[in-house]
């Protein structure tokens, strides 16, 4: 069935999800994350994608959970926001545990559960007029879509405490130099950018990518030991591939490499492996 509420392509090994709501600025309803976590789960699935986009059509990248429909709902709002936050922590979870490159393209506003989705992602490139909003407080809720995991890991926990008590606005380049955002760059350029990006990462070593991010993203959790123990596990599975010995011939050889990328994650990445 066709999604109502998001448009997904695939273009060469990119998959792009856009989150399509305009007239709601991309707000989160019960339809959007249902879509969204089939979509999510499309492309993680995809051996032929190998980087995903995420952005949003119109003015906004997402504004958050549709507050209207919170209004809506006033008499069974506990049961309401239960649904709803049950397929979004599915979504970001997928989003995190990918093992694939994942890019947010941020224009207009990323408020609430629209900001955590940004932050699930591994990079974030966002035009000038981009501008980042906790919000949740404003309304008498505390934080939900992962983002008190990753607000504090990115900002610090002071700046993350200022920005969820106070609900503060930053604009792009505040973003940047707080490390919420990567790139920043023009209005008219962001779909460019975000497409050269991707493409890049597309095009490298996907299984050392995903191995990459999975050790990044656990590595707050584990002693400096234990982190190499897994660094030496993964390198040495990684030395078997056919994409290492292709980058080490390019590297003597001077060139670009090309990376067999979904070959090896076929060939690889369903193996077992267990890290400590």
């Amino acid at each position: 069935m066709p999604s109502k509420t998001l448009i997904r392509t695939v273009k060469g090994s990119v998959a792009t999800i856009t989150l399509y709501r305009p007239n709601r600025y991309n707000a989160l309803n019960g339809q959007m994350v249902e879509e969204l976590l089939e979509a999510v789960h499309t492309c993680q699935e995809d051996r032929a994608v190998r980087a995903v986009v995420l952005t949003g059509a119109g003015q906004a990248f997402c504004a958050g959970g549709d507050v209207r429909e919170f209004i809506e709902h006033a008499d069974a709002i506990t049961s309401h926001v239960t649904q709803l936050l049950g397929p979004l922590h599915s979504v970001i979870s997928s989003l995190c545990r990918m093992p694939k490159p994942v890019i947010a393209g941020v224009s207009g506003v990323a408020a609430g559960a629209g900001m955590g989705l940004a932050m699930a992602c591994d990079l974030v490139v966002a035009a000038e007029s981009a501008r980042f909003t906790m919000a949740y407080t404003k309304i008498g809720l505390p934080p939900d879509a992962g983002s008190s995991y990753f607000l504090p890991r990115l900002v610090g926990l002071r700046r993350a405490m200022e920005l969820t008590f106070t609900n503060r606005v930053l604009a792009a380049e505040e973003a940047k130099a707080w490390g919420l955002v990567n790139r920043v760059v023009p209005d008219a350029e962001l779909a460019t950018a975000v497409d050269a990006l991707a493409n890049e990462l597309a095009s490298g070593p996907t299984l050392a990518l995903g191995w990459a991010k999975r050790l990044l993203l656990m590595s707050d959790q584990t002693s400096l030991e234990t982190q190499m123990d897994n660094e030496a596990k993964l390198i040495a599975l990684s030395s078997e591939t056919a994409d290492f010995r292709e980058g080490v011939q390019a590297f003597t050889e001077k060139r670009m490499p090309t990376f067999r990328g979904q070959e090896e994650q076929a060939e690889y990445g369903d193996r077992p492996v267990e890290l400590l």
